[in-house]
């Protein structure tokens, strides 16, 4: 007699919060050559901050530029082509923070190559370099698949974070939490998993992205959670 396949047990999705916390280094740059070296030395932890830390932080108004970098080189230097070159740079298309490094300093020793004098900055508006402490809080809610349609709409932009931001750098796969989670499943959810695996990280806020990942759940999903 045959015996019966064990179902897979996958558990349920624990929703965190949290909280991003800003700390000084007390490394500042104050002209351009400067704010190359400083990034040869500047822990990891700090490069991370200032791509993906204003996501979390309060603003009236959309930021000109996604990186600290870039509003700097802009609004201190005023260097508008570097500012240009420094926003393009996508932190996702770099595997880790040393790559991303690299092309920082590469991008900057390109601009000091071609400008006749340094961009300095006014003693007022130097280059701060801080780095950033998570703060994780467990919600206690829980989910299951099908509930995902209607919680996805109610989780704060800390969640999206830490589930879909912050995972990757602690993910040995490199994926959100969400697909982490899904994979589990096996190939059940694999066209919500590649539908999530394609949303823009970088170029759009917590907001858009808790919207696109509502809408695939609900598109995927349906309301059967409801």
């Amino acid at each position: 007699m045959q015996k019966k396949r064990n179902k897979k047990v996958v558990s349920p999705f624990a929703i965190m919060d949290c909280a991003l916390i800003a700390i000084a280094t007390g490394i500042r740059a104050q002209n351009l050559r400067e704010l190359r070296d400083r990034l040869m030395t500047i822990p990891p932890g700090s490069i991370y901050y200032h791509f993906w830390g204003g996501l979390m932080m309060p603003r009236l108004e959309e930021p000109e530029f996604n990186n600290d970098f870039a509003a700097w080189t802009r609004h201190a230097l005023h260097d508008h082509v570097l500012a240009e070159r420094l926003a393009m740079i996508d932190p996702t298309a770099f595997p880790d923070m040393e790559e991303l490094r690299q092309e920082l300093i590469e991008v900057i020793e390109r601009r000091l190559e071609e400008v006749e004098m340094v961009p300095w900055a006014k003693v007022d508006h130097q280059f701060y370099f801080k780095r950033s402490k998570i703060v994780i809080f467990n919600t206690k809610k829980i989910a299951d698949p099908l509930m995902l349609p209607p919680i996805m709409p109610t989780l704060s932009r800390g969640s999206i974070f830490y589930h879909f931001i912050d995972a990757r750098r602690r993910a040995p796969i490199g994926v959100d939490d969400f697909s982490a989670w899904l994979m589990g499943f096996d190939d059940q959810y694999a066209t919500l998993r590649e539908a999530i695996g394609a949303i823009d990280l970088y170029f759009t806020t917590l907001a858009e992205i808790r919207q696109r990942l509502s809408s695939l759940c609900t598109e995927h999903l349906g309301g059967a959670g409801q």
